[in-house]
């Protein structure tokens, strides 16, 4: 009997050893192995960019083309071949010869000059030539302040003229004998013939469909039917650049608008400005056109008018216009600054023109007759009187304290 209760007992012991599973791996050590796995065939296997470089190499060169340039910052920055082959098998490529990269920077950048260390082999960027301007442009502007190497302002418009009235001479220019459309500049000279008239500016005219703008279809906001007298119309004409206003104007005059065009072109061949031809009252009409030394020659003759000195400086105007009361602002925004001192202003605008100003002002206690046609942003031609000012005050601050005056 005690022999088989040791016989059951040991039979029951490998029947349990049998029927016993192995107990699962845990999870994270079948990770563990895995990522052991990954490491080492990454190890053994080559870097792909290095591979696609050496055995693909068109391919490569491709990928180069799509990737977004870096940004310049003045000089071209040039990466250290050492620091592009940090893989493992970039490492294994031999790094460039110092005459081989510096013919690749020649190639892709015909403007780096390219200085080779002769311990390291990275080329290192010495001086960076800027490319040569396109013939026909104009050059672009800079900031505020800067001159071009020849002591000249950088304006982005491309007529320009900036008059010294002391020394009756012209202290730049550009482009100053060419004729183009001068756009609302023209209305200096619709408010001279006007005052030479010496009609009432007092007398009341009413606004007609005869006066809104068909050719270009600009806006207004003095409507059909308002009634302003003469002197409110030239008012908001040399200010706000009113169409509606300028063309009533005209349209008043002793013989209707025919002679006071006549009476336009007489005026500009008076004043000497034999490269202008008028052809409306407000400048919408592209024929109308001078040269920049012509509408110097304007300016300074307007200038002798009081109305237009006053009208054209006025930052802001209210005018009753039918039953209300409507605010004009000053289309030159440097008359409503308070930095300047401006005797004379006009600003113009159509397609053919470009944006222009004509300006005559004091600045550093001298007064200037400044013009600039054909200028491509809204902004340009205010931008580019800001560098001419800080310009001549450098100028004329230097002639003043070395004795010149």
């Amino acid at each position: 009997m005690p022999h088989r209760t040791i016989w059951l007992a040991e039979r029951g012991r490998d029947t349990s050893r049998r029927v016993r599973k192995p107990r699962p791996l845990r999870l994270a050590r079948i990770a563990r192995l895995a990522g052991l796995s990954l490491l080492i065939a990454g190890l053994a296997a080559p870097v792909p960019a290095a591979e696609a470089a050496r055995e693909d190499r068109p391919a490569a060169s491709k990928k180069a083309r799509h990737k977004p340039a870096a940004k310049q910052t003045g000089a071209a920055r040039v990466r250290p071949a050492a620091r592009a082959q940090r893989s493992a098998g970039a490492m294994a490529q031999p790094l460039l010869k110092a005459a081989d990269t510096e013919r690749l920077l020649q190639v892709s950048h015909p403007g780096v000059e390219v200085f080779v260390a002769p311990d390291a082999g990275v080329p290192q960027v010495e001086s960076h030539r800027p490319p040569a301007a396109q013939p026909g442009r104009h050059p672009v502007a800079t900031p505020a302040g800067t001159a071009t190497d020849s002591g000249m302002p950088e304006v982005a418009s491309r007529t320009v003229v900036i008059y010294d009235e002391t020394s009756g001479r012209p202290l730049y220019s550009r482009n100053d004998d060419q004729s183009q459309p001068i756009a609302s500049i023209t209305k200096l000279m619709t408010a001279m013939v006007v005052l030479d008239a010496r009609q009432p500016m007092d007398e009341k005219l009413s606004i007609t469909w005869d006066d809104v703008d068909h050719l270009r279809g600009s806006s207004s906001r003095v409507p059909v039917g308002a009634e302003l007298t003469r002197e409110e119309l030239l008012r908001l004409a040399l200010m706000s650049s009113e169409n509606r206003a300028a063309a009533a104007l005209g349209r008043n005059y002793p013989g209707g608008l025919s002679a006071f065009v006549r009476a336009m072109n007489a005026k500009a061949a008076a004043l000497g400005m034999s490269q202008s031809r008028f052809e409306d009252s407000t400048g919408l009409h592209g024929g109308n056109r001078a040269s920049a030394m012509d509408l110097v020659r304007m300016v300074q003759a307007a200038r002798q008018y009081p109305e237009i000195r006053d009208f054209s400086t006025t930052g802001f105007h209210l005018a009753e216009v039918g039953r209300k009361q409507v605010e004009f602002r000053n289309t030159n925004a440097l008359v409503r600054s308070g930095e300047w001192d401006i005797g004379l202003s006009k600003t113009g605008y159509i397609r053919e023109a470009g944006r222009c100003l004509v300006m005559q002002a004091r600045i550093a206690a001298r007064p200037v007759v400044i013009v600039l046609l054909d200028g491509d942003g809204k902004y340009t031609r205010l931008g580019d009187a800001t560098r001419i000012k800080k310009w001549l005050e450098a100028r004329w601050r230097g002639d003043l304290l070395a004795g010149n005056f």
